[in-house]
């Protein structure tokens, strides 16, 4: 790879069409896995030689996975909304409905508290030494480790009609961690479901209800930008090829997974973290790849 391909820290390259439905793919496939999207939305154009897509870019095309959670949890999610709104006409509060939107939102606050907190006070964190690759493949050995250990001492036994709502309050609190590029948010909160006693499915699947919000407020944050700002050289039909590829990979991957869960231990995905971290970490040192 040509060190001349890559743009020098803190840019970001144009993405082309075929470039943005591969990137919609990485994002699909890795945004609702315990690995990260962040960190390989930023390694794998990286180290094929095209740049840092931007922030900006990746954000946007989470709208695909926006897209495919919802579709795939509709029914769920209008059977929560229905019964928390019928639980609170008839004023029952311990209605499993309510208690679940309830542990939903309570669980959504921490990351937008922390995440607010960042913009406030570290306005060009995107930018920061924590985006580097570095920080990202520390982050991922980091939190291999700490999956290993939850898959070691977590009982599994609790399932989806056994949460609480100090589950959505514990499990919000583990989503904020992944602020920090390649920690990973489902990988942080599935790590805090097993740590809990939940069943690895039933980890997963609030997991992704949790996600939810908080991964519609940053898509949503970012594509108002795009509107007013313009599209610039991130050019509108990448930005939809992407986005269109994210959602259909996105939909594959938690059909996948959930039932991968059932039936099959985290250590794949333990394994494979810690392996993409010190990759990384190995590709720096030997300067394969800029430490952008």
């Amino acid at each position: 790879m040509a060190q001349e391909a890559v743009p020098a820290p803190g840019t970001t390259s144009q993405v082309n069409i075929i470039q943005a439905a591969f990137l919609g793919f990485v994002q699909g496939m890795t945004e609702f896995l315990p690995i990260s999207s962040t960190a390989h939305l930023k390694v794998v154009p990286v180290a094929l030689g095209w740049g840092d897509p931007g922030v900006a870019f990746t954000a946007v095309i989470q709208l695909g996975s926006i897209a495919a959670v919802l579709w795939y949890f509709w029914r769920d999610i209008t059977q929560i909304v229905t019964g928390a709104a019928k639980a609170l006409a008839s004023k029952d509060y311990q209605s499993y409905d309510f208690l679940m939107a309830l542990g939903i939102i309570l669980g959504t606050l921490p990351i937008v508290f922390f995440g607010l907190l960042i913009k406030k006070f570290i306005p060009d964190f995107d930018n920061s030494p924590l985006r580097s690759l570095t920080a990202i493949a520390i982050a991922s050995i980091v939190m291999s480790l700490l999956l290993g250990i939850a898959e070691r001492v977590g009982q599994k036994k609790r399932n989806f009609e056994q949460l609480h709502l100090k589950d959505g309050i514990l499990m919000g609190l583990a989503q904020a961690m992944a602020l920090i590029p390649g920690v990973s948010r489902s990988g942080s909160t599935l790590t805090a479901g097993l740590f809990m006693g939940l069943e690895r499915a039933t980890a997963a699947r609030f997991s992704f209800l949790l996600g939810i919000p908080a991964i519609t407020v940053a898509g949503l944050v970012e594509l108002k930008g795009f509107l007013e700002e313009g599209v610039g050289d991130a050019g509108l039909v990448p930005l939809v090829v992407g986005t269109i590829s994210s959602a259909i990979f996105s939909y594959l991957a938690i059909a996948w997974l959930l039932r991968f869960l059932q039936t099959q231990s985290t250590w794949l995905f333990i394994w494979y973290r810690l392996a993409f971290g010190v990759v990384i970490l190995a590709a720096i040192y030997l300067k394969l790849i800029p430490n952008i």
